[in-house]
């Protein structure tokens, strides 16, 4: 099978189990969380939930319900982060953000049911296994919270109207985005039973090399590539390119590849779907 091939058996799971999860509802709170949740996207920590289990043999079942629990998780952020209180994006995947489409506060509550569900969808679906469903809810919502995923928003919001120095810049990208990347590895070997940092050399400097890629990308692409509004320049955001140069971005964007495909060699060939994840993610143009 292919790298694509795979991919999209991944993404067709993820996709369909997203859609029962949250087609629960006609309230319009639901129809605004469906809005963002469904709108597609890489899908690229769910897929790496899943792709971590199963190079370790893991329970894809189990994977499966992690992997849309943090999908959940990250579509609430996108959310959120489009808010005018925050970067006042009114693209995201290219059509009308979701506070564009239904007003500011049913936006925000349409983030808060994704959270919440992220959880519910942990415990209440099935297949059930407490002792690895506690730590996946314990790793994802501690990676998301105010030390991770949450604390890094605050940076970023912080860089906005400071001088940012290149070790705010990586501790923003350490967190507001690899935060989630590394949860990601995390889920994935709780669901194969092994120790949750398994994966973390990996996930820490593919997170990284993910983020830098978006700086890039955000400088050469055009909004309508990108499918959203405003570029980080307009919202005066600290990235790795106003702080090191184009240049030096590119550099450690290898760099930070190289050492994330490195991590997982140990893996031979079960690794090689991962290895061509950082591939693709090193190439990709939005």
């Amino acid at each position: 099978m292919t790298f694509n091939e795979k991919y999209s058996e991944y993404t067709d799971k993820i996709n369909t189990a997203l859609e029962k999860a949250v087609r629960v509802s006609d309230e319009i709170t639901y129809r605004a969380m469906a809005y963002s949740l469904l709108a597609g996207g890489k899908r690229i920590r769910p897929v790496m939930v899943m792709a971590c289990c199963e190079a370790l043999d893991g329970d894809m079942e189990l994977a499966l319900k992690y992997a849309c629990a943090i999908e959940m998780i990250h579509t609430y952020s996108l959310i959120h982060d489009d808010l005018p209180c925050m970067d006042n994006d009114s693209l995201r995947r290219g059509r009308p953000t979701n506070h564009t489409v239904y007003g500011e506060a049913q936006a925000l509550l349409a983030g808060d049911g994704l959270l919440n569900l992220a959880a519910e969808y942990i415990s209440g679906e099935e297949p059930h296994n407490a002792e690895k469903d506690i730590r996946a809810v314990s790793h994802l919502f501690v990676s998301s919270g105010a030390l991770g995923m949450i604390g890094g928003q605050a940076d970023d919001i912080f860089a906005e109207t400071h001088e940012a120095s290149k070790e705010l810049v990586e501790k923003i990208h350490h967190r507001k985005t690899g935060a989630l990347i590394r949860a990601a590895g995390e889920l994935g070997a709780i669901a194969a039973g092994a120790d949750a940092g398994y994966f973390r050399d990996y996930t820490v400097h593919l997170g990284l090399a993910f983020q830098i890629r978006d700086d890039i990308l955000d400088v050469e692409s055009s909004a309508e590539e990108l499918g959203k509004s405003n570029s980080d320049a307009d919202n005066n955001k600290a990235t790795f390119v106003s702080v090191y140069g184009l240049e030096e971005a590119k550099r450690r964007l290898e760099e930070e590849t190289d050492k994330a495909l490195d991590a997982i060699k140990p893996l031979g060939e079960k690794g090689r779907f991962l290895s061509d994840l950082a591939d693709y993610l090193l190439k990709r143009s939005k």
